[in-house]
């Protein structure tokens, strides 16, 4: 009985750790969804999330209501300075240039983060407590439990907006065909915008969940890479994939993680990426694209 209830905390653990994987995976779904764009930096974004609360919370001394939306807000400042400044200029070029420009900039964003708050990890405001919560004899992390919370009713509210919001509809319409969103009337331009804007502001707040968790440190952005596999096991275009992807991805690294060692959890999670690509290249619910010539 003690070993069922251990392996119902580390699987609960691990959807947990999986949510936060399907809302940093959601800020590369927006992206590609919009732009056809990879952004390679959104793991370094979801660390400027966790680092631009500890400014506002720490060092400024700002109410956690009010650091929350500014952290938020400062990552989609990042989206919005990256698309106008960088990627429109490159509208044309190959994707692959396109591609290098994002690893660049998180290549930036950490030489940023080192110069200004060193390379020293660092602990953020405790806004979430600490007292566990229990589910008749099961122990949660209550941190781990808010995060799945949070991370969930975020991924809810954008299927919501995707299927009804005006602004959703267009992201939509635009990511299907840019050449007849502009026939319909759609600011095409304005989209591309709004998507990058979206996307990092929502890497943002997933790096405040997961700093508090384990700390903020310039070496969050490694984060991404396992949001990464959760995108492309998903598919690029597809936020349930996402959703179901960052789970399954959460669990089996919880799992392999307590039962082979931390260092097996890569192993497991790369072999499932390089499995998926030789199987299903464009992801479990990936628009599969088929080229005449």
């Amino acid at each position: 009985m003690s070993d069922l209830l251990f392996f119902i905390e580390v699987s609960l653990a691990g959807l947990g750790s999986g949510a936060l994987l399907s809302l940093t995976a959601l800020a590369f779904v927006l992206i590609y969804k919009a732009t056809r764009v990879i952004n390679l930096a959104v793991g370094e974004t979801l660390m400027m999330g966790g680092y631009f609360f500890f400014a506002l919370a720490a060092g400024m001394s700002l109410p956690v209501w009010v650091a929350i939306p500014l952290a938020i807000a400062g990552g989609g400042l990042i989206g919005a300075i990256v698309e106008r400044g960088i990627i429109r200029r490159m509208l044309g070029e190959s994707p692959i240039s396109v591609f290098m420009v994002t690893v660049g900039l998180g290549s930036v964003l950490v030489g940023l983060v080192e110069f200004i708050w060193g390379t020293d990890p660092r602990s953020l405001p405790d806004f979430m407590g600490s007292a566990p919560i229990f589910l008749g004899e099961v122990y949660v992390s209550r941190k781990i439990a808010i995060s799945f919370v949070v991370a969930a009713v975020v991924i809810a509210i954008f299927l919501v907006l995707f299927r009804y919001w005006r602004g959703g509809v267009a992201l939509r319409a635009t990511a299907t065909d840019q050449a007849a969103a502009y026939s319909c009337g759609i600011n095409v331009p304005g989209v591309f915008s709004l998507a990058w804007i979206i996307g990092c502001g929502t890497a943002a707040g997933a790096g405040m969940l997961l700093g508090q968790i384990g700390g903020i440190a310039p070496t969050m952005g490694a984060f991404g890479l396992s949001a990464l596999v959760v995108v492309i096991v998903g598919g690029l275009d597809s936020v349930a994939g996402a959703l179901i992807a960052g789970l399954f991805i959460g669990l089996v690294e919880a799992w392999t993680g307590t039962y082979l060692g931390g260092e097996y959890k890569l192993v497991f999670t790369f072999g499932i990426l390089i499995l998926m690509l030789m199987i299903r290249p464009y992801g479990l619910f990936g628009t599969t694209e088929i080229e005449r010539l």
